[in-house]
């Protein structure tokens, strides 16, 4: 599975010009040619024979603009697959090797690029190591075993204890007003416990770029695509007495799906798409569980990573400029994301990866880095850092449970330390990442949502931080137990750091602070 997060964050320290770029743009004159001056359309037997890249292409709003780009993306053999008028992003394919390039001295274009490196076949996320199911002899013990007024299997969710969420649920479970979308692999909205919950209304899929709203476009296109219906479980498993429970089991969770069926990456038109939709369909809050394929890190210097950067920025700011809220995961690369060199040798994904090395304040990991994103880190049972996660000073907002494998519960009947949640056919399986850590910090969002029904994007981030338990850096951070330091925790003053942020999220304190 390429690039889900069993991985990835707050308002993020990108640079101001980042912010502002994605929603004013570059100046008018930073074009250099205008239509008239531009080559006669390419051929039609070039089409046919080149292969087809995808290419998201940034402009300013007005309608002007708009409809003279899209003649020039014709003109330079491309074809339109999808507008988004509001934030000027338009979505469009071209087998002309050169479309970029001349995309991008087209008036009014302020930044163009491929967001694929090999070509569209017909037709990531951030886990950390492959799913466990729950075997059916295992489930069924689970259940015998359950105390009374519990999930049946919720002895194991030692995240809920570690939140307070199994109390926070007695108090006020959510609210039906609040959504969750998980934008993702899609989710299998038959699951018992996934069904009561779900919003079929604020559901689609957005694979290829365009939204697409028919019954059950929105579910994983195998049984294999689990983790979408796992995050969704997390956050919104019903407390129906069928398996297990969500940290916020009354409000309503969403899937918009942008995985590709193909190779299961989170392409950047699709991820423009999911936020848009989110933001049109009166979403409160989205988890962001993956980083936007196929690079993990998009650079500024170069076109094509900077158009990512800005298709993706200006439909996350959308977003919350509608209401929305976003949280991502940190990811599981054990990076520190504050660091003045990481060494990136995944990238791109969809084709020959190149090492490259990185300033991870010049080049982002999308959409964990973008202005007013919440970001968040991965604990385990110990309330340590979870060995896999990325962290950083001023750059992680909140941490959350995400499981590991280095810290084991002793309380719990199967003495696992990863994340029991929902799977596809009605399954329950393990896994850890901060694809885990982001939707129980997204669900202690929606339970503040719940308690606070007027309170906007800025207001919901600021209380999740405010409610938060302090976690203090660890002396010498060695979780495996190997003699080697495995990071360093940096103090962020304020009760701040480098691991947690401003610290665990607090389910209890959701529900019980007005």
């Amino acid at each position: 599975m390429a690039h889900l997060r069993s991985r990835r964050r707050t308002a993020l320290t990108v640079p101001l010009g980042l912010a502002l770029a994605a929603s004013v743009g570059f100046m008018p004159g930073s074009a250099t040619a205008a239509p008239d001056d531009s080559p006669a359309p390419v051929s039609a037997q070039a089409a046919q024979d080149a292969p087809v890249f995808a290419y998201v292409v940034n402009t300013r709003t007005d309608p002007r603009t708009i409809a003279s780009v899209k003649r020039e993306i014709a003109r330079a053999g491309g074809t339109v697959v999808v507008t988004h008028e509001k934030i000027g992003v338009i979505v469009a394919h071209s087998a002309n090797p050169e479309f970029g390039e001349r995309i991008r001295g087209v008036r009014g274009v302020q930044s163009a690029g491929a967001t694929h490196t090999s070509p569209l076949k017909a037709a990531g996320t951030t886990d950390d190591g492959p799913a466990k199911l729950l075997g059916k002899a295992a489930a069924k013990s689970l259940k015998q075993q359950a105390a009374p007024g519990d999930e049946p299997m919720e002895a194991d969710q030692w995240d809920l204890r570690a939140i307070g969420a199994d109390r926070a649920a007695k108090i006020n479970p959510g609210s039906k007003k609040v959504t969750v979308a998980v934008i993702d692999t899609g989710i299998d909205d038959t699951h018992p416990d996934l069904a009561p919950n779900f919003s079929a209304a604020q559901s689609a899929s957005c694979v290829g770029g365009k939204a697409d709203t028919s019954a059950g476009a929105w579910r994983p296109a195998t049984k294999d695509s689990y983790h979408g219906t796992h995050v969704a479980g997390e956050i919104a498993a019903a407390r129906n007495g069928v398996g297990v429970a969500g940290v916020a089991p009354g409000v309503k969770v969403a899937g918009i799906k942008v995985a590709d069926p193909v190779d299961e990456l989170f392409y950047p038109e699709n991820v423009v798409c999911a936020f848009v939709f989110a933001a049109e369909h009166s979403v409160e809050i989205t988890n962001n569980s993956y980083y936007v394929d196929p690079w993990l890190y998009n650079c500024k210097d170069d076109p094509d990573q900077k158009a990512i950067l800005d298709a993706v920025n200006r439909a996350q700011l959308y977003a919350q400029k509608k209401g929305t809220l976003n949280l991502a995961s940190a990811g599981n690369s054990n990076h520190d994301l504050d660091s003045d060199a990481i060494v990136d040798s995944s990238s791109p994904d969809d084709s020959t990866p190149v090492p490259r090395t990185i300033d991870p304040h010049e080049c982002f990991d999308v959409p964990t880095q973008l202005p007013g994103v919440v970001t968040v880190s991965a604990t385990g049972v110990k309330n340590l850092k979870s060995i896999y996660s990325s962290y950083g000073k001023g750059v992680i907002d909140i941490a959350a449970p995400g499981g590991d494998k280095f810290q084991i519960p002793a309380d719990t009947p199967s003495k696992n330390g990863r994340i029991l949640s929902t799977m596809p056919g009605g399954e329950y399986g393990w896994l850890q990442g901060t694809s885990m850590a982001s939707p129980h910090a997204a669900g202690v969002a929606a339970l503040i949502k719940s308690t606070h029904p007027k309170a906007g994007p800025a207001e919901l981030q600021r209380l999740l931080k405010k409610q938060a338990d302090r976690l203090e850096c660890p002396s010498a951070y060695d979780p495996d137990g190997d003699g080697d330091i495995d990071a360093v925790c940096q103090s962020g003053g304020k009760g701040k750091n480098g691991f947690y942020g401003s610290g665990l999220v607090d389910a209890l304190d959701a529900v019980k602070k007005k």
